[in-house]
């Protein structure tokens, strides 16, 4: 029987690929206020700024591959019973070949009704003022913005709370939720942190092994470790 494998993985691994975190330039998201862009408030008041901000985000998604990270994670589904949480909104797991990937912050290649949260479409090219659901209710992009609840949050502390061996990579793990799900791992439970300038962690009961590498680097050697783990 295969060990559960548990990745929490953020803006670290899509980096490398090419899309840029707004973590890395003081808050700006490709020259935006995150608040301007990716809060409800940003979105009432000024909702052709943030449809723009993010057509062209998808655009930029259509033009990136997944890097090496991202393509061993998936071959590890050979060796592993692997779930894949992410705060990524990227569809680069899922490119790779990752069959189980959980969206805590939603899919920019989906949207959903402003009215019915459970009005959610595919959607691949420009979402413009006056598309709408079948209510003719306007749509936004399918992520969760600051402020928002994150409604995968219940499912990824069930995953968590069954993982074998836990993984954070690419993650500052200050954004919460997210950040506290490696609080609800069993105690007994190997965890792996790879990430250039890894967080202090605190108050764990786990083995950690910490890898200061950024992630196509970082997860060659998780995989050898998993692998003598193993």
């Amino acid at each position: 029987m295969k060990k559960k494998l548990v990745i929490l993985t953020g803006a670290g691994i899509s980096a490398e690929s090419g899309i840029k975190t707004f973590r890395d330039a003081g808050g700006l998201w490709e020259g935006h206020n995150v608040m301007d862009v990716a809060t409800l408030e940003g979105w009432k008041k000024n909702t052709e700024l943030v449809l723009d901000f993010y057509n062209q985000r998808r655009k930029q998604l259509h033009e990136v591959q997944p890097n090496v990270g991202h393509e061993i994670l998936a071959e590890l589904e050979k060796h592993f019973e692997v779930f894949i949480i992410t705060q990524n909104v990227d569809n680069l797991h899922e490119k790779s070949g990752s069959s189980n990937v959980l969206h805590l912050h939603g899919e920019l290649l989906k949207v959903r009704s402003t009215i019915n949260k459970n009005y959610i479409l595919d959607w691949t090219d420009d979402l413009n003022f006056g598309d709408v659901d079948d209510k003719g209710n306007q749509l936004r992009p399918h992520i969760v913005w600051f402020g928002e609840e994150v409604p995968a949050l219940e499912e990824a502390l069930e995953i968590t709370q069954q993982a074998d061996i836990f993984v954070v990579i690419g993650t500052s793990l200050q954004v919460y939720p997210a950040a506290g799900l490696i609080e609800f791992t069993n105690p007994e439970i190997p965890i792996f942190y790879i990430d250039p300038k890894p967080a202090m962690m605190r108050n764990l009961r786990n083995p950690v092994e910490i890898i200061p590498m950024n992630a196509t680097e970082g997860v060659l050697v998780l995989k050898q470790m998993l692998f003598d783990l193993h």
